[in-house]
């Protein structure tokens, strides 16, 4: 489950592009705290804090605690990060207000292991990822870190559905209506070559019947 981070932050007296790009020159990052029927809150918050967050690489499905933002502890959701589309500093943050209970739509990480028990990778197959982040409904106090699937006893041109995905309990797949595929074991190319010129040579040296 990933933990709450914490993360202080200064209401903002000002709007504008020229307010947001005084901030951004003094070390500090935009932002917004909105959703909960509440009326939005226009903060900022430090650069170098946000971009250690950011780092983490679970930032995005991290239920944030925004401190000192008009007085108050809010918990919220990370929903947008608006980055430079040169240097990839942030630029902009919005953030969702939320219950400590509120089911909430996150993006969680799949990670695949046991590769090394998979007969199919063992002769050559090569793992094809189609989803590598699953759209997950779940409780706001229970989101997971990561996905995890196993690989043990797949072979080549197995196929991992996401009906046969373990999910945490209470956790579900949004839009879910089909079973799509999450990864396959596919043969690599060369095996693929190999085995079409030996068709090829076969049908070759068959002799037409007269």
């Amino acid at each position: 489950m990933s933990e709450a981070l914490t993360l202080s932050a200064e209401t903002r007296e000002r709007a504008g592009k020229g307010a947001s790009r005084a901030m951004r020159l003094q070390g500090r990052v935009p932002a917004v705290v909105y959703g909960n029927k509440q009326e939005a809150l226009s903060i900022h918050v430090e650069e170098k804090v946000l971009v250690k967050m950011l780092n983490t690489g679970h930032f995005m499905n991290s239920v944030v605690m925004i401190e000192g933002a008009g007085g108050e502890v809010i918990r919220t959701l990370p929903k947008d990060v608006q980055f430079h589309p040169v240097n990839d500093r942030p630029l902009h943050v919005d953030f969702l207000r939320i219950g400590e209970h509120t089911s909430v739509h996150v993006n969680v990480p799949v990670v695949f292991t046991d590769e090394e028990q998979s007969p199919g990778i063992k002769r050559g197959g090569v793992l094809n990822v189609v989803a590598h982040e699953l759209e997950l409904i779940v409780d706001a106090a229970d989101i997971p870190d990561e996905i995890s699937i196993s690989l043990a006893g797949l072979e080549v041109g197995s196929s991992i559905h996401i009906s046969q995905v373990a999910l945490p309990a209470g956790a579900k797949v949004n839009h879910a209506e089909t079973d799509f595929t999450v990864a396959t074991i596919v043969a690599p190319s060369a095996l693929k070559s190999s085995e079409g010129d030996t068709e090829t040579e076969a049908a070759e040296g068959e002799t037409p019947e007269a």
